[in-house]
Formats: C-alpha cells, structure tokens, sequence
C-alpha cells in the first residue's frame, strides 16, 4: 500500500484572493473556510478523490525567491496559447526563473508571485 497527496498547503497573504484564483484556473469549488482564514478549494467531487484539495493559508511573511516547489498545468479544453491568455487575463502575469526562451511551457506567477508552468500539452 501507498500514500498519496490528499491536500497541498499555501501560505500566503490573501487566501481568499489566491483561492478565488486558483479556482478559476483549475475550475475547482470552494470546499471550506476556517476560523483562522484558511480556504480549501477543490474537485467538484470533494476531499478524497483523484486530484489533492488546495488548503491556502494565511501567514504575514512575504514571499521570497523562488518556490522550491511549483505546479505545472496543462490545459484541457483549449490550445497552449488560449490556455495563455485566459490565465493572463485571470490575473497571472510572466515570470522569469532563468528560462531560455526556447522552453515549450510558460512559467508564470498567480497573484502572490508563485511560480507556475503552463505546459503544452492538453489533457482531458
């Protein structure tokens, strides 16, 4: 028997704010709210299934350097360069990590500055 990932942990500034985000991005549904300020977004489906909920929670330190760790999406119902522009229009903006310019993803930072990929490939 294995383990596998059931919930990401976020900290950030503005929960809310990163969740409303992340939601658009991943068409996921808010699923909690804490006392403390801490959001969980998810699959429609809940805590428990394929994909792990995202837990944002609220920390006063800022962000610096880069993530040790980051996502990577993929669209799933459109090509790279509309999946591009949606993102950019929700609020994600280009990020430079030292890529070359030759690379077939995008890296790009969400409202808080965490860097993300946007692969090429599309996924249904």
């Amino acid at each position: 028997m294995a383990s596998r990932i059931s919930e990401l942990i976020i900290p950030c500034q503005d929960p809310n704010r990163l969740a409303a985000f992340w939601r658009e991005v991943l068409d996921f549904v808010l699923l909690d709210t804490e006392d403390d300020g801490s959001v969980e977004i998810g699959p429609r489906e809940g805590f428990g299934g394929l994909q792990p909920t995202l837990v944002f929670s609220p920390t006063t330190e800022p962000k610096t350097g880069p993530l040790r760790m980051h996502f990577d999406v993929n669209a799933t119902d459109r090509d790279q360069d509309e999946e591009l522009d949606r993102l950019l229009k929700l609020g994600a903006r280009p990020a430079d990590v030292g890529q070359t310019g030759e690379e077939s993803w995008h890296v790009l930072a969400d409202p808080e500055g965490n860097e993300f990929c946007l692969l090429r490939t599309r996924l249904s």
